[in-house]
């Protein structure tokens, strides 16, 4: 929350430092992207007499490397397409360049925090400024006292300044599960769990296809203001499904410590290569964000010490959950389960999800240590 002085200052810094970080990144191209060390002899004193201070010129030069080894990383991981694919060559012919409001790293030699007076202390092109307050929760407060490491970057995005502060928060040591949920992700319906649980996906698909919309709209128009807006929108889309997947996963894994179970998901890795759709469909499934709902429930998991196994989700919607029968037929529709062997009928996701639990005993019956005394 800075004042009209102190924003025109921290938005004059970033700024500049991303200008500096452009001129770095034509050097380390020109160059062939040497090591840190090596970039830093051919760029240190330019950054300097440029006004950057010294742990900002260090900062600017890492920030770069960092950027070429992540697009080296994403070349050799082919999420830029093959050799000689055009989004490829394009990637790989100029220097990576980074936008005006990029984020920009602070350590504690360049930022302080007043965490009392909610303060903080930062360095600019302009000077140090200090007493720059900031706004945060009373918990997030509270993990920045106990939690906070390393460096933090400034942000500034539509006109508001952001700090990020990185917080290592202390994993709890798992307990011995007394039963698994199991979770079954979908479309239709976001997460349905063996508990009774089911997180309806009627109100995403309809915000994501009216964005959907909007977007197809300001692609035709193609001015200036329509990328703009574009953008915009685009972050609004992907801020509404990331709270949606918080709230879903924040359930999940309060009800498994509530009731010191286990969590089971299915391993999706892939599944986009391996379905096959019609047109209209793949929109549907590109933006089915699976597997950041995954990760939240992970992470989650970790810090209240909820054990989470991954299981194979092979013909988990078409086996039964009472008698094991596996028969495609069983799958009436996107809704119901009804087994051709033993004749229970049952919501398809609900079906499918105690499946799941139930591979997940076995996945974590499997990697536990054996209890049998030695022979002797």
């Amino acid at each position: 929350m800075p004042e009209a002085e102190q924003a025109a200052a921290l938005l004059t810094t970033l700024r500049t430092v991303n200008e500096a970080a452009n001129w770095v990144s034509a050097v380390a191209f020109e160059q062939g992207v040497p090591r840190e060390y090596e970039l830093r002899k051919h760029t240190y004193a330019e950054l300097k007499s440029r006004g950057l201070g010294a742990q900002a010129a260090q900062h600017t030069i890492k920030k770069v490397r960092d950027a070429y080894t992540t697009l080296k990383a994403n070349i050799r991981a082919g999420n830029l397409g093959r050799p000689g694919s055009k989004r490829r060559r394009k990637a790989e012919s100029k220097p990576v360049a980074f936008r005006s409001e990029a984020a920009q790293p602070y350590d504690d030699r360049c930022l302080s925090w007043q965490y009392d007076a909610q303060t903080v202390s930062i360095w600019t092109t302009a000077g140090r400024i200090r007493d720059v307050r900031f706004l945060c929760s009373a918990d997030g407060l509270k993990m920045l006292r106990e939690h906070r490491q390393g460096e933090s970057d400034l942000v500034e995005r539509d006109g508001v300044f952001y700090l990020i502060a990185t917080c290592e928060v202390p994993e709890r040591k798992s307990y011995e599960p007394d039963g698994f949920i199991g979770v079954d992700l979908g479309i239709v319906n976001i997460a349905t769990t063996s508990t009774g649980y089911q997180a309806a996906g009627r109100d995403l698909n309809r915000h994501r296809k009216r964005h959907g919309a909007l977007r197809t709209k300001l692609q035709r128009k193609g001015t200036k203001s329509a990328k703009r807006l574009l953008k915009k929108r685009n972050r609004r889309e992907r801020r509404h499904v990331s709270n949606t997947n918080h709230i879903i996963a924040k359930t999940i894994v309060t009800e498994a410590e509530r009731t010191s179970a286990g969590i089971a998901l299915e391993d999706l890795g892939g599944i986009r290569q391996r379905v096959r759709l019609r047109k209209p469909q793949r929109v549907t499934l590109h933006s089915w964000a699976f597997a950041q709902l995954g990760e939240f429930i992970a992470y989650k998991a970790r810090r209240a010490g909820v054990p989470v196994v991954h299981v194979d989700p092979a013909y988990t919607s078409q086996m039964c959950r009472e008698c094991g029968h596996v028969d495609k037929k069983n799958r009436v529709d996107q809704a119901l389960f009804i087994c051709r062997n033993c004749g229970v009928v049952a919501h398809a996701d609900r079906n499918s999800s105690h499946n799941i639990a139930q591979r997940g005993a076995m996945v974590w019956n499997a990697g536990r240590e054996s209890r049998v005394p030695a022979t002797p």
